[in-house]
């Protein structure tokens, strides 16, 4: 059986799906706000539909050796969003995305786990560079992607419908960034 690996940030925890997690994450995925931007319905989705979208992002771990974390607050152990690596035949390259519950947007969350995503990304499996699908208009994930030293690289219009932007981390711009800084200085590394 293959394990998750767990990862620790500063104030997050990123580790698999859990039993106890399947609620808060069918909430937050019937909401439009939330799901407007990582479904491919663009929209707050059905139970049975936030289900299934949950089994396929966990289902990445044992098909392919990576997926999605569930980010999780170490201080209180709350489940605030899923992030990692994504990569479904069909896909246009190997990304790390990222989507973090409303409330809990704009605290900085998103930048220091995806920053141990992307570290965990290019260490462990060798990935560089690593695209980012952003639906376009998504101002606050453009704005975290630029802060990663990502840059759009080119459009992508997925066969379900919308219009996305990739966005490509390299490993050079990413090792220059706040967000890169930020995690080797909380983690006592050095580069």
């Amino acid at each position: 059986m293959f394990t998750i690996p767990v990862l620790e940030t500063e104030r997050l925890t990123l580790r698999g799906f859990q039993p106890s997690d399947k609620q808060p994450f069918v909430e937050a995925m019937g909401k439009d706000e939330f799901a407007r931007t990582i479904t491919r319905e663009g929209r707050g989705l059905s139970p049975d539909e936030a289900w299934r979208a949950m089994a396929m992002v966990n289902g990445s771990w044992s098909l392919d050796g990576f997926g999605n974390w569930v980010v999780e607050l170490r201080e209180t152990g709350q489940p605030i969003g899923r992030l990692g690596p994504f990569s479904p035949p069909g896909w246009p390259g190997f990304e790390v995305g990222w989507a973090i519950f409303p409330e809990f947007q704009r605290r900085g969350y998103a930048a220091e786990g995806v920053a141990a995503a992307l570290i965990w990304c290019q260490e462990v499996l060798g990935r560089d560079p690593i695209i980012h699908c952003i639906l376009k208009g998504n101002a606050g994930s453009e704005a975290l992607a630029a802060r990663l030293g990502a840059e759009p690289v080119r459009d992508w219009q997925p066969p379900w419908g919308g219009d996305v932007t990739i966005w490509e981390t390299r490993r050079e711009a990413f090792i220059q960034s706040i967000p890169y800084q930020r995690h080797i200085a909380a983690s006592g590394e050095t580069t």
